[in-house]
Order: C-alpha cells, then structure tokens, then sequence
C-alpha cells in the first residue's frame, strides 16, 4: 500500500486516493490535440452536449410518462403539454435535441470521411463512432413509439414486421420483440425499457469507448498530418508554443470547443422556440388507431435514406421478392459504414479535395444520400410521368443501386489506383 500522508487540502486528499491529478494529466491537461483544425472538430463535443440535453430532458418527462397503451397518449399530449408548468419545454427541448443529434452525426461522419479520420490506427475511433449512430437510432425509433400517437404505432408495427423476413427465426423473432402477437402494450413497456434504461447505459459506455479510442493514434487533423506528438507536446511544455504543432486539451482546445457549442445552442434553442413542429410530426398527434392505417407510414428524416433503400427494390429479382430484397439492402446499408477503413484501400490521409477522384466521390456520396433522404418521404402514391409512364419508382432505385456502387464498386476502385499512384511517388 502507498503511504498515505497528511493531506493539504482536498484536492491532495482525493489524489492520494484517486489519483485525480494523473487522471486529469492524462484526460484533458497533457492530453494533446492538433493545431490546425477547425471548427468542424468540435462536433464531438455538440454532441456530448446533445445527449446532457436528451437525457436530461427526458428525466423530466420521465416523472409524468405512463407507459401504458390507455395512458401513453393522454400523458404526453394532455398532462406533460397542458397541465405541467413548462412540461411543453421540456417536450420540445426532447424532440428538437433527439433530431438534431442525427444533423450533428451526419455531419461528424463525412467530416471525418473527407478528412481521412478512420485511417492509419483510427479504425477503432471510427467503429466505436459507427457503433454511437446505430444505438442512437434504436434509441431514436424507440423513444418515437413512445408517445403512441398514430404514427409512433405503424411505424412499430413496419420495423418490428421486418424482423419476420430473416430466414427460419424471423416470425418467433417479431413475437419475442413485440412480446405479443401484434404491436399492443408489451410491445410498449420493452420500448419504454429500452429508451429509458438499457440504450442510455449502453450508449453512455461506447461514448467512454469513443474517447478512449482517441488516446493512442490522437485527434486527425486538417492535413492528414503525421507528427510525433511526444515531440511537439514537449516543445509545448518548454515554452515554444508557436513552434509546437499541438495545443492541450485543457484548457486551450476546450475552451474553442465551448465556443462552438455556445453559438450551436442558439441555434438549437430558436428551433425549440420558433420552429419545434419539425421535429414533432403532426399525424402523430392522433391517438393510435389499429384499424385505421395512415394514407402514407414513414419514419423520422434521419431514417429516410435507409427507409428508401428498403423500399427501393420495388420488383423481383432472380426469383426473391422485393420485400426480402429491401431487407437485406437495408441491413447491409446501416452496416456497411462499418467497414468502411477496409473499402477503402489506400493509405493516404488527406483531406478529400487533395485526394483527385476521393474528391469526386465524396460529394457523389454526398448527394445519393440527400436524394435518398428527399425520395423516402415521398408518398407512395406522389407520381412522376415522363409521356404515360411512371419513373417515380425509378427515382428510388437509382439512388440505392448508386449507393452500392458507390461503397463496393467505385470506393475500392478509385483508392487501389490512388495506392499504386502513391506507391510509385515514393
């Protein structure tokens, strides 16, 4: 045991038992961040902020919630919106953060694409990142059935259906997970459970996994820059702060990163006050009703890209039906990120406008994705004519088969000779 002395007050108190001092010397003091990055780095920390909104938010709704089918409803939309004092904030402040969190991935995401951030060593940062976007989506579908509006119900009852179309346990599955036979009130307390509970441990643990991950191959920067940052960080510590390349995490880069987000909140606030109604669909305002199916089901806007993909095959195909064919486009388009560092063949890290076709690429997948997004919420019945056809399917499909083509076809394709190029230069 270490010898335990008198303590100088209680900061030392707690170091001799702690170690607070070396754990502040390795999280945010000596822990060293790149010079030249930007504003767009800061990304991470709008979305720790985010989930401090969501989750604190969703306590306070937590105490008036009933997760009950008969008492859902009226708990949200009568007593959290009308009889608690500023239960609608608390609402709005739910919704609109729940919304803008997936804005703030996206953005993460094809930052550090177009940067390079998940090559050289930073495999790990980008799939604990990849992980972070797929329990925020279980826990954006869950806590949108929640309200058990309209809405919130068929949406249930399309994502729990899909579960049937995986071969020899799919229906047994669809059972287990709604816990009844169709969507009903068990299928609501799992839901409840999920969102409240087990998602927000899960997701809290990943985040700690996320910025773990960063501690040995370090923040990427601007440039794609390889630097000793042993080496720069001492010429930090002997006083040769514009020579060094690093700056640390405590309390200089922080204080930036507090910056951005101030300015970020105004933002998020002006749309909690002023514009929350597109983050709160209005169908969802109506009560569930099982025997009244909506004109068109959709998900929220940061599924529609992948809700696209899963409708997009709109006919067979070598004897399987476009239902199964939808799913495993939809299963294989929210994992294919995953694997991205692997698609992507060459070894430099550069920003993608340095990178030739990378460039050209990037933004093709840039606007597949928008397309997407803008065609999964167009209804099924919203037609398009070139002379008396219909091309309003077309739309769709084209996007999704681009999609692949883009990840499994041009990504690899385009890097290989990006690698033999680079090869040669040396």
């Amino acid at each position: 045991m270490a010898e335990i002395r008198k303590a100088e007050g209680l900061v030392d108190w707690l170091d001799q038992r702690l170690a607070i001092k070396t754990l502040n010397k390795v999280l945010a003091t000596e822990y060293w961040v790149p010079k030249n990055i930007n504003f767009l780095w800061a990304m991470g920390v709008i979305l720790m902020t985010m989930f401090g909104m969501l989750f604190i938010s969703g306590l306070f709704l937590l105490m008036y919630y009933k997760p009950d089918v008969n008492l859902a409803f009226d708990s949200v939309n009568h007593t959290i919106m009308q009889e608690v004092y500023y239960g609608w904030l608390w609402r709005h402040m739910h919704a609109v953060a729940a919304s803008v969190v997936f804005l703030v991935i996206y953005i993460h995401m094809f930052v550090a694409i177009y940067y390079g951030s998940y090559k050289r060593g930073r495999e790990m940062i980008w799939i604990s990142g990849m992980l972070l976007f797929m329990l925020f989506s279980a826990a954006g579908f869950s806590g949108y059935m929640l309200p058990w509006g309209q809405m919130s119900y068929w949406a249930a009852q399309v994502i729990t259906n899909i579960f049937g179309a995986i071969p020899f346990i799919g229906p047994d599955l669809v059972v287990w997970i709604r816990g009844n036979f169709f969507v009903s009130d068990p299928t609501l307390t799992r839901f409840f459970m999920l969102h409240v509970l087990l998602l927000p441990i899960v997701i809290m643990a990943t985040i700690g996994l996320h910025f773990y991950s960063l501690r040995i191959p370090h923040v990427n920067n601007e440039e794609g820059e390889h630097f000793d940052f042993e080496e720069e960080a001492k010429k930090y510590k002997e006083g040769k702060k514009k020579e060094s390349k690093v700056i640390p995490f405590w309390p200089v880069f922080i204080s930036k990163d507090l910056f951005v987000v101030g300015i970020f909140l105004i933002f998020y606030f002006y749309l909690v006050g002023f514009h929350y109604e597109f983050a709160m669909d209005p169908i969802n305002f109506d009560p569930a009703n099982y025997m009244k199916t909506p004109t068109h089901i959709y998900p929220e806007w940061y599924f529609l890209w992948s809700y696209e993909i899963l409708r997009g095959f709109f006919f067979p195909i070598a004897g399987i039906s476009p239902f199964n064919l939808g799913l495993m486009g939809f299963a294989i388009a929210n994992g294919v990120f995953l694997i991205l560092p692997w698609l992507d063949r060459s070894p430099v890290v550069a920003p993608a406008h340095k990178r030739g076709a990378f460039k050209i690429w990037f933004w093709l997948m840039l606007i597949d994705m928008v397309g997407l997004t803008i065609f999964g919420k167009v209804p099924p019945n919203h037609v398009y004519f070139i002379g008396d056809t219909d091309i309003t399917p077309w739309f769709g499909f084209t996007f999704t088969i681009g999609f692949f083509i883009l990840l499994f076809i041009a990504l690899p394709l385009i890097t290989m000779k990006e690698k033999r190029r680079a090869g040669g230069a040396r």
